[in-house]
């Protein structure tokens, strides 16, 4: 089916998401009733990705009410100090806003009572594209961090958080593991967030987790975790040189960790040292592991066979569940791993989140 700009402004009428707009185009070029160029495919869809971000976009650029602002001006100078100043006892919810700005230290969220929002200045807060806050901080295990999970620019601990149109990046670059976010409690969203990093970026540990229009920057296992469930939903995954995209840890065959990608995009960031066939989905950090990806746009740097095994001496294959379903573009095809396994539908979220994901996820940012 043909998308046209009356077609998208009679949808953005009924209030269908950016995110669920933006997907429906990647699918209708497929669909056109006459061939395009790839230059012209390309310009059909950012033509058309402006102007459905131009009708939906909606703002954030004043504190919401009760919020304790950050920055230039606000309460605080620091994300850390507004963070410390929190009561962890309090059951009444709690936010922050944080004005424009580039903030260069370590932020540390403790488990909490209450729930937690935390804005982020934009003039677009459908997605990530207009972020205009930052955290940066630099650490991996090889520039001396005590763990994994200490090199961590975000750790949020705290069960019940959002995070909202929030850049987190860890600098340190390649060579050594260096998490942007390390999300290890329930309950946990981020939506219009850019995570960006090489090894690692992702750490999604614990908990159920959503992760709505958002960036994802890495090259090797940079979104993996052990034990939480995890959607991610119209979002960008962007590969910045050669590796697997997901290492799920699952520890056994009981655990409840089962990552799920649905309806984004997979693709080279511009600079990427990756190319055609190079990367893979996922390689299984243990035997358990349990990774989908459904209804996503797939580039062709995805190898052929999708998936790979752990290395060369330890394949941990015996029991991963490896699924894909309703994937296109060219990275969509080629002979999968043996391992792998074509599913007849989809995943639904709830399979996922349980029931009740309507409770606490804000499902504006999802397809």
């Amino acid at each position: 089916m043909y998308t046209s700009p009356e077609f998208v402004r009679r949808r953005a009428s009924n209030s269908k998401s950016l995110p669920s707009l933006l997907f429906d185009l990647k699918l209708s070029v497929q669909h056109l009733p006459f061939t395009l160029e790839p230059f012209f495919i390309m310009h059909y869809l950012l033509s058309l990705s402006s102007f459905v971000s131009a009708v939906l976009a909606a703002s954030r650029t004043s504190a919401p009410s009760g919020a304790i602002t950050v920055g230039s001006g606000g309460t605080y100078s620091t994300i850390q100090a507004a963070i410390n100043s929190l009561s962890t006892t309090s059951t009444t919810a709690q936010s922050l806003f944080i004005l424009a700005g580039t903030y260069t230290e370590q932020v540390i969220i403790p488990s909490r009572a209450a729930a937690l929002t935390i804005y982020g200045y934009t003039t677009d807060t459908t997605a990530y594209y207009e972020n205009v806050v930052n955290i940066e901080h630099s650490s991996s295990l090889l520039s001396g961090a005590a763990s994994d999970e200490a090199t961590g620019t975000v750790q949020n601990l705290a069960a019940n958080t959002k995070f909202y149109n929030i850049n987190i990046k860890n600098t340190y670059g390649q060579g050594s593991q260096a998490i942007a976010l390390a999300a290890y409690n329930t309950e946990q969203g981020y939506y219009g967030v850019g995570l960006y990093g090489y090894q690692d970026t992702l750490l999604a540990q614990t908990g159920n987790q959503v992760y709505g229009a958002c960036y994802i920057e890495g090259a090797v296992d940079f979104i993996f975790g052990q034990h939480a469930r995890v959607w991610i939903d119209s979002s960008d995954i962007r590969v910045s040189g050669v590796g697997a995209i997901t290492a799920n840890g699952r520890a056994s065959s009981t655990d409840v960790s089962y990552y799920v990608i649905n309806k984004s995009s997979v693709a080279g960031t511009s600079g990427t040292a990756a190319g055609t066939g190079t990367n893979y989905l996922g390689r299984p950090w243990s035997e358990y592991a349990r990774v989908c990806f459904q209804n996503t746009v797939l580039s062709d740097i995805i190898n052929g066979a999708g998936w790979e095994v752990w290395s060369t001496t330890t394949s941990n294959t015996e029991d991963v569940t490896f699924q894909e379903y309703g994937n296109t573009g060219a990275g969509a095809s080629g002979t999968r791993a043996s391992f792998s396994t074509a599913l007849s539908s989809a995943i639904t979220i709830s399979t996922i989140l349980g029931s009740t994901y309507t409770s606490w996820v804000d499902t504006s940012y999802l397809a």
